[in-house]
């Protein structure tokens, strides 16, 4: 076992190097457990334009890295592997990286959430360069485009209302014939001359060498295809926290999200905190992340101030 920590960050991104830069300054020496994806979901954007403090934007990689050399100048350690399982049960708690087991008083867990791909190869090859994930992230950078945006609940039809600010036309491509989305979402999508609907029908590939030129699309009905040409492509089919280490011991949402206490990044458990994406299933957006993460970290130096008062005043 290594040495015993006050506090061990589970996941990077924004929300964990935001800890472990508010963690290393409070002298707390976090050592931040950042996985093989390290960096998080900004490791797959090209231009961040929408963070604050960089008039002219940034790479999503370049944000990330900053923002690690940040944490480290205070003093926070790195080990860039995947956890492989934990121990919640009782402090000190328990993180194994391989075949090393690390201990601390407290635990902040920012293991993110991913979004939910079609599975084309073409789709990985052209996310960043077309594809997006993230219609607020990067909706700015389409104007005057056609899009496509796969889905059809309520998130598919925000972001196809969000596109419309900048897209010429947003065709929503839908396996079923009706939508999944509420009453009031369906009526805006339906009011909206800018969107069309593409029933019954999934996308099969994604065309372009380097940026999206068109979609190759299949009628599940009638097995017809055809090609919709397209600038970009929206995938809106939900995202799945990465949350399975700790199934069984927080508690967790229905849709697998940790919960934390309201206006808290406090979870289930006493000195078990989590920040960005792994929580946050409404807002998603860096700078949300890393304003949880300073939260996390100020919380979990608190907890840690008050049961170090509380073990002196019972020994005094």
């Amino acid at each position: 076992m290594s040495e015993r920590r006050k506090l061990l960050i589970v996941g990077s991104g924004p929300a964990g190097l935001t800890a472990a830069t508010y963690a290393a300054r409070a002298n707390l020496a976090p050592m931040v457990i950042e996985g093989i994806a390290a960096g998080g979901q900004l490791m797959l954007t090209t231009d961040v334009e929408n963070y604050p403090g960089f008039p002219d934007g940034i790479m999503g990689p370049e944000l990330m890295v900053k923002m690690r050399e940040q944490a480290a100048r205070f003093g926070a350690e790195f080990v860039t592997a995947d956890a492989d399982r934990v121990d919640l049960s009782a402090a000190p708690f328990g993180v194994w990286v391989g075949g090393d087991e690390h201990r601390a008083d407290a635990i902040v867990i920012t293991t993110g959430a991913s979004a939910r791909m079609l599975g084309l190869p073409a789709e990985q090859r052209l996310l960043g360069h077309g594809v997006s994930t993230c219609a607020t992230c990067d909706g700015f950078f389409f104007r005057d485009k056609a899009l496509a945006i796969v889905g059809g609940g309520d998130s598919a039809i925000e972001e196809a209302l969000f596109l419309t600010k900048f897209a010429t036309k947003v065709t929503l491509v839908h396996r079923r014939h009706e939508l999944r989305a509420s009453k009031i979402m369906q009526e805006r999508a339906f009011a909206n001359d800018k969107i069309d609907f593409l029933w019954n029908s999934v996308i099969t590939d994604v065309n372009g060498d380097q940026q999206v030129e068109s979609l190759d699309v299949r009628d599940v009905v009638t097995d017809e295809t055809s090609k919709l040409d397209v600038g970009g492509l929206f995938v809106a089919i939900g995202h799945d926290p990465n949350t399975a280490l700790f199934a069984g011991q927080l508690d967790l949402d229905e849709n697998g999200y940790i919960v934390t206490e309201a206006d808290s990044t406090r979870s289930s458990i006493e000195g078990v905190f989590a920040a960005g994406d792994v929580q946050d299933h409404v807002y998603r957006q860096a700078v949300t992340a890393a304003g949880s993460g300073c939260m996390a970290a100020i919380e979990a130096e608190r907890w840690l101030e008050e049961r170090a008062h509380a073990a002196a005043t019972a020994r005094a």
